[in-house]
């Protein structure tokens, strides 16, 4: 078996869960999470840690990422998760209004992003975006899409960019 799927997941304090024969759900302090799984792989309860078994070889991958997802949801319905993401650039700015984030990335027109459900944004300045919700994948994702709306340029560094993200800038063109 995959050396993942071995790793029990514990459950934190205050998190509970439901094993079905398809499907595990569970709920914590910011909410409920479920995620189904595939036939062959099954998860056993014992107090508070859950395991995951493969039925076959073929299966080893799958129950490491059963295991993996498993560990994400018990952290996110107990903790949550969040991203930060910077804007750099002259007249750069971010605002939540309502259940839409707006963004002026220096195109003609403004950029109006919806804020799925399950995700809060909150702009603590102009040029600060926190994006936090308890679905890790979820989190990730919505940062990648308001990252990509205007990713770091290589000359200048401008655009979008994750709190701490590196930009190798170029040199520019030589006469």
């Amino acid at each position: 078996m995959s050396r993942v799927a071995k790793k029990p997941v514990p459950l934190p304090q205050g998190v509970t869960a439901t094993v079905a024969a398809d499907a595990v759900t569970l709920k914590g302090a910011k909410g409920s999470l479920s995620l189904k799984l595939v036939a062959g792989v099954s998860v056993a309860q014992d107090k508070q840690t859950l395991t995951v078994q493969a039925g076959t070889a073929e299966l080893n991958a799958i129950a490491g990422s059963t295991r993996a997802h498993l560990a994400n949801m018990a952290t996110g319905v107990s903790k949550g998760y969040d991203r930060k993401l910077e804007l750099v650039g002259v007249g750069y700015r971010a605002a939540v209004a309502g259940k839409a984030l707006n963004l002026t990335l220096g195109f003609s027109h403004p950029v109006v992003f919806a804020i799925p459900d399950g995700i809060t944004i909150e702009t603590p300045s102009q040029t600060e975006i926190v994006i936090k919700g308890m679905d890790r994948q979820m989190v990730g994702q919505v940062a990648a899409k308001i990252r990509g709306f205007r990713p770091p340029e290589p000359y200048k560094g401008k655009g979008v960019r994750y709190s701490g993200e590196k930009i190798e800038l170029k040199e520019a063109k030589k006469k």
